[in-house]
């Protein structure tokens, strides 16, 4: 038997549907040319009545196993939809009485260091073979090399890391102060073709042409966003803000995997608690700087919303715990589906708490987007997928029509023998 081993890339930095989420050991193999597809997929039709009596259990089992997952699916994506539409009305309500974006990306990071106490308790719960919470985090460990967590590995594998994240979710903070809601939502989807064309470039990963429309699609969009208010300063402050936090994104995740590949659950739950360890260490000192500067400046502690930066804190770090290990449960696309579902409940808040206008070229920029992030949804081989179906219907349909030639002329044979005459006396 072949051993899965599910590995996730801890790639949310506030963020858009990861790179890639799993990896099954064993299984990899060449991609079929699509007259191969096609001739797999006749023969299988073919073969598919022969074994039909001993399949039928099999598949009774694994629809069900599906559909599990499916109702699993839709509960992350919920999940994923209320999280991240939260967080993001809950920042833009904190910033009205306390305008400090980089000391609330500080304070959210550093929630990131419950990642590896959070999934050692899961695996308590759960492992029948349970480890010591030492013999874990050597186990975790070896995701860095033979040698461990040394100092050279946290300031060269993990401390760059650390950089990008904060930036990310910084500049998408900041800009939430700039624009609406919805266009950060909307633009933050582009993220993911961003992602493409870095791999692209970068990893030297195959080239798609739907990918390439779906990041024409995505640019398009920034740019009709753009015309949407006007080409107005504040307007295009934010956008750039919000295409700049989608473009560090990209470059963590495509990064992540250049150098580090994919991780397992622990690995990834461990990795993402060490940014919330470089946060605490290292830029600390960035947002008391920014206090005694009076950059982002608060009278008394007794000032601060604690209430409303807890409550974004704990919905960020929801979404990315859901984000990256909820493929455990379902399927990453859907997962990937709460981004876009977040849009329009992000529309429907600034509806009726904002003055946003929702003008022609707005609609159109954000269909424009969204179509372009469902496109880069579709998996590398749906072009295999999409000829092995209408294979199997063309094989059914002449397998129908041979059914309906053959019982005709049975139906004509009998008619022929009942009027056929007796000569028998």
């Amino acid at each position: 038997m072949k051993k899965h081993s599910a590995r996730v890339a801890p790639l949310s930095a506030c963020n858009s549907p990861v790179l890639t989420l799993t990896k099954v050991e064993g299984e990899e193999r060449p991609r079929d040319s699509p007259a191969q597809a096609a001739a797999a997929a006749e023969a299988q039709a073919a073969s598919g009545t022969e074994a039909g009596g001993r399949t039928g259990r099999f598949c009774w089992r694994c629809s069900r196993a599906q559909l599990r997952k499916a109702f699993w699916g839709v509960a992350v994506v919920l999940c994923v939809c209320a999280s991240w539409a939260g967080s993001t009305q809950l920042a833009k309500l904190t910033f009205k009485t306390f305008d400090a974006p980089f000391t609330l990306t500080w304070f959210a990071t550093n929630w990131n260091f419950l990642f590896f106490p959070l999934y050692y308790a899961g695996h308590v719960c759960k492992t029948a073979e349970k480890q010591s919470l030492k013999q874990r985090y050597r186990e975790c460990c070896r995701f860095f090399g033979d040698n461990g967590l040394t100092l050279k590995v946290f300031f060269t594998k993990a401390a760059p890391f650390g950089v990008l994240w904060t930036l990310t979710n910084y500049l998408y903070l900041h800009a939430i102060k700039k624009i609406n809601t919805t266009d950060v939502s909307v633009l933050f989807c582009c993220n993911k073709a961003f992602v493409f064309l870095l791999s692209w470039i970068v990893l030297r990963d195959r080239f798609m042409g739907v990918r390439i429309v779906a990041a024409i699609l995505a640019i398009a969009g920034i740019v009709m966003m753009t015309y949407a208010d006007g080409f107005h300063s504040h307007s295009v402050i934010g956008i750039a803000l919000v295409v700049g936090s989608a473009s560090m994104s990209a470059l963590y995740k495509v990064l992540f995997k250049l150098l580090l590949g994919s991780a397992k659950f622990g690995e990834a739950a461990l990795f993402l608690s060490i940014l919330g360890v470089f946060n605490i260490l290292f830029i600390t000192c960035i947002p008391v700087i920014l206090y005694f500067t009076k950059v982002e400046y608060w009278s008394s502690f007794d000032d601060i919303p604690w209430g409303n930066l807890c409550g974004f804190s704990v919905l960020l770090l929801t979404f990315n715990i859901v984000l990256n290990f909820g493929i455990a449960v379902t399927y990453p696309t859907l997962m990937s589906l709460g981004i876009v579902l977040s849009v329009p409940v992000n529309a429907v808040v600034d509806h009726y708490t904002s003055t946003i206008v929702f003008n022609e070229v707005r609609v159109i920029a954000i269909i424009i987007i969204g179509l372009g992030f469902l496109l880069l949804l579709l998996p590398e081989e749906w072009d295999v997928w999409l000829i092995k179906l209408l294979t199997r219907l063309k094989v059914r349909k002449k397998e129908e029509a041979a059914e309906g030639s053959a019982d005709l002329g049975s139906g004509l044979q009998n008619k022929n023998r009942r009027t056929r005459p007796s000569f028998a006396r």
